[in-house]
């Protein structure tokens, strides 16, 4: 973009030199003066209920909050004198009073709304977050003998009503059924990442945001730390929507304001840098109010740094670093390089194009789990690997494993994984893509296709269905059978050898991967049974067994992928 053009609505490209600065990393919102000194004043008298003295939010609450405060309730474009920040993202760590400063939020949106018998809501994604958000909102009007002339509160219904418009707000547990009838006029999601693991979450979330395209409008406000897992459904969506608008790439008229304290993405690679103490404050809105900096490195010592899967965790939640390859728990050795080799649209027509033989790997799952067919190829010219993978699951799969159904859904939407309407599906489809492999001559006469012993009749019948049979198939030995490519596969992961798309997918069940010495032999296994899946990363292994033994190509033709 020219220096001369105008930015995109909320496009804040300086963001990070703000976190820097101290500053909130947010673009400046234009702001209508009274409705903002109306919302401070009230916000400000607001006490804490559950810290000794009960200081006022004058006292205790961090500039950074003040911000989003008014930009969310006081915005307003100059010309048209209409609202412009219609919903807000904010991503800030654990322990920065979020919860108690968004209770807050909504007791002020609530006394400043003029619309009469409207409905507001606080949602919590557990019992246990919505019950704190009421009892926070519910502890600020009982200290205070004005509001409670101001307020009706409801403590079996949890509800907080504004007496004069009879406009109330409810604070709610999501669940399926949370929007019934009256779209609200405000709706404030607390810890969105959790339900990113929730199928429904995005069907509930349009019903809300219908409110948006009314006369009266409805508002939403996101706030939530990093996931503890990698981000998945609609919290993957939202943060990334909010990203793309910080950083310009949205349209020129957002109504989304991002708010967001992180690491730029090469920071939170850099384990270097995030574990540098001097550097936590940096996304640390509220230290030295409700964070006290010694007791944090404090907790970091006795109970983040135990182990890398709690260390994991730790980062995520006070750190905001997103959970992915940087940070993937007790993973294989090779994750660590994944990324590194990462070619931006390395297609399956790109692959074959550009490698002198190919060979396939198959690693054949059941119902509970993913069919993973991978293609290496060796570059012409340079020899680096090449790889491309897919996978299939059947629908078993995300009834089973709920906690990932939407995390395989995303990688549907990309293109990488197929979700099966019948049985056969998967076994049909990996058998079509080795027929059209094998046309072009790539695949070696002997040892091209690699596949598991044990999990393959159903893809050796369809196979044999299209007659492909013999010496073109090999059985690879799995557990300390694969300790050969998995050692290439590191090595030329580090020296950067290997070129890959970047796959989502793969970067998922990289990370999932394990390795474990069972004596002199290295096994592949996953970081959690059930739910992490690793079958194309084992199928990748599997085609780089015979990719290792410098393979022929059986025929030089000139072929063009017609992909399937």
């Amino acid at each position: 973009m020219l220096d001369t053009e105008a930015l995109p609505r909320f496009a804040c490209p300086d963001w990070w030199e703000k976190i820097c600065a101290g500053l909130t990393p947010m673009a400046d919102v234009p702001l209508n003066p009274v409705r903002a000194a109306k919302a401070l004043a009230f916000f400000k008298r607001l006490r804490l209920p559950d810290v000794r003295g009960n200081p006022t939010m004058e006292d205790a609450c961090g500039e950074w909050f003040l911000d989003l405060l008014t930009a969310f309730l006081a915005s307003e474009d100059p010309v048209t004198k209409e609202r412009i920040v219609w919903e807000l993202f904010c991503l800030v760590p654990k322990k920065n009073s979020k919860s108690t400063y968004v209770a807050a939020l909504a007791l002020t949106a609530l006394y400043m709304e003029d619309t009469p018998n409207g409905t507001m809501l606080l949602i919590g994604p557990s019992q246990n977050i919505s019950g704190r958000l009421f009892e926070q909102a519910q502890g600020m009007i009982r200290l205070d003998p004005q509001l409670q002339q101001i307020f009706k509160v409801q403590d079996h219904l949890k509800t907080i009503t504004r007496i004069k418009t009879g406009t109330k707000l409810e604070v709610k547990t999501f669940d399926n059924k949370i929007v019934t009838g009256e779209i609200p006029l405000l709706t404030i999601v607390d810890e969105l990442h959790e339900l990113g693991k929730k199928a429904s979450a995005v069907r509930v979330m349009q019903q809300i945001r219908g409110g948006g395209i009314t006369q009266t409008g409805g508002q939403v406000l996101f706030i939530t730390t990093q996931s503890d897992e990698a981000p998945a459904g609609i919290f993957k969506t939202e943060l990334q929507k909010a990203r793309d608008i910080r950083d310009g790439k949205a349209g020129k008229t957002s109504i989304m304001l991002p708010v967001l304290y992180e690491f730029p993405a090469e920071l939170q690679k850099n384990q270097k840098f995030w574990r540098n103490r001097a550097n936590w404050r940096l996304v640390l809105p509220n230290l030295d109010r409700s964070i006290n900096a010694q007791r944090l490195e404090d907790d970091y010592e006795n109970n983040g740094r135990i182990s890398i899967e709690t260390e994991k965790v730790w980062v995520s939640q006070h750190l905001n670093i997103e959970i992915g390859l940087g940070l993937s728990g007790e993973t294989w050795i090779g994750a660590q390089f994944w990324e590194q080799c990462a070619e931006e649209c390395l297609t399956l027509t790109d692959l074959l194009a550009r490698s002198e033989v190919v060979t396939m790997g198959i690693d054949g799952g059941g119902l509970d789990d993913l069919l993973g067919l991978c293609v290496i190829g060796r570059e012409t010219g340079t020899r680096r690997w090449l790889i491309w993978c897919h996978a299939w699951a059947q629908p078993e799969v995300l009834t089973r494993r709920p906690k990932i159904a939407s995390v395989l859904e995303d990688f549907a939407a990309d293109g990488d994984l197929t979700i099966c309407t019948f049985a056969s599906q998967g076994h049909m489809e990996v058998a079509a893509k080795v027929e059209q492999i094998h046309a072009s001559g790539l695949l070696p006469e002997e040892n091209g296709v690699g596949l598991d012993h044990g999990q393959v009749a159903p893809i050796l019948d369809e196979l044999a269905g299209l007659g492909l049979e013999g010496p073109l198939l090999c059985g690879i030995r799995q557990g300390g059978g694969l300790r050969g490519p998995i050692w290439n596969m590191e090595l030329k992961l580090k020296a950067k050898a290997i070129a890959h798309g970047g796959q989502p997918l793969m970067n998922w069940c990289v990370s999932n991967a394990k390795a474990e010495r069972v004596g002199s032999m290295v096994v592949i296994e996953k970081v959690t049974a059930g739910d992490a899946k690793i079958d194309p990363v084992v199928a990748m292994f599997n085609a780089a067994e015979l990719m290792g033994r410098n393979p022929i190509a059986s025929r030089a033709v000139a072929f063009e992928y017609n992909g399937i």
